[in-house]
């Protein structure tokens, strides 16, 4: 009597949360398609191994308590080019017999005279569906601009530039605005895949003076803008060997601009990984990584194809962490493992 039990709360647990995914995937496209501003979310080459600043469902998908850390220098040879810090965390949990993912992320950027920083805290339901399991995601926190308006120079000593523009902050100005995002990630022993809206509540980030400076001067406004992300991968195992073949993708769009990156990764021994990769009208990377006991280091070189090559000498990506098994009661059937070919 107790199975059959069991059995249908199975049943209904899958059915829900085969409507759950239906009604959110349309609404991730929706609410995302219905405005799209200005974009603040930092790029990663190594975007397969920061899943969770993209997708918030992507957390707790092992039983590991992961985390990363890292940075990238965008650009290098261009004054004031973007200078990205990213600090993530996450593990999975039971409560009620009911497995859950938490994590935690945080990112600093600095490009110009701009300085941006968004914390968050997320949290993922996880269900079994079609073989796999599907993690729906929240993310809550706030999103933190500054701009150095003193730092601002205007000449006045020719007839094209108006040092009194209002439009251009004279002093240091800072605002903040609640923030939120939303994702779906389905993992089977297969492949991986997931879609995710940053931003989804479109921020509105009032700046004005910060404290011991002029109150009465104008207030600004910076409109965060949604975007949609789309990313999928998978291992590819070659039999008879210590090899595996990773292909990946990463599109995003906030339907007013799209871009996509794709990367092929090969890992030998679990330990070591190299790839390269390619980012539509943008650059040509490489990537290369090590593991080991938990540890991880990784490291990526971008060249650019575009004209900022004439500028630039490239963008460089660091990250590190270390992951620690934990013990949930029972084995992590849904993880991500490896296909056999040849």
């Amino acid at each position: 009597m107790n199975i059959q039990i069991t059995h249908q709360i199975g049943q209904l647990a899958t059915r829900l949360a085969a409507q759950v995914a239906r009604r959110v995937l349309p609404l991730l496209v929706m609410l995302v398609a219905l405005q799209a501003k200005g974009q603040t979310d930092a790029q990663f080459s190594q975007y397969f191994e920061v899943p969770a600043y993209y997708n918030t469902a992507a957390i707790g998908t092992t039983d590991l308590l992961k985390i990363r850390g890292g940075m990238r220098m965008q650009w290098v040879g261009i004054d004031n080019a973007p200078r990205t810090f990213l600090a993530l965390a996450d593990m999975p949990f039971k409560l009620f017999n009911k497995r859950f993912g938490v994590g935690l992320v945080m990112q600093q950027e600095s490009m110009g005279l701009f300085k941006n920083m968004n914390i968050g805290a997320q949290v993922a339901y996880k269900q079994k569906l079609f073989k796999g399991t599907l993690s729906i995601g929240l993310q809550v926190g706030f999103f933190d601009q500054t701009f150095k308006g003193s730092e601002v120079y205007i000449p006045d000593d020719d007839d094209y530039h108006q040092s009194t523009d209002e439009a251009i902050p004279q002093q240091d100005i800072r605002g903040n605005a609640f923030d939120m995002g939303l994702g779906l990630f389905y993992t089977h022993k297969w492949f991986w895949a997931g879609l995710s809206a940053t931003h989804l509540n479109s921020p509105s980030v009032k700046l004005n003076a910060e404290s011991g400076e002029n109150s009465n001067e104008k207030n600004y406004e910076f409109n965060l803008g949604r975007t949609l992300y789309f990313m999928a991968g998978s291992n590819i195992r070659v039999k008879n060997t210590l090899f595996e073949v990773m292909p990946s993708v990463l599109v995003k769009t906030d339907f007013d601009f799209t871009t996509w990156e794709a990367t092929a990764r090969c890992r030998y021994n679990k330990f070591l990984t190299g790839g390269v990769g390619y980012r539509w009208k943008d650059a040509v990377y490489i990537t290369l990584s090590a593991e080991f006991k938990g540890f991880f280091l990784g490291y990526s070189y971008d060249y650019p194809t575009s004209a900022i090559s004439k500028a630039s000498s490239g963008s460089h990506e660091v990250f590190a962490g270390y992951s620690l098994k934990l013990d949930l009661g029972d084995k992590n059937r849904h993880r991500h493992k490896s296909i056999r070919i040849m």
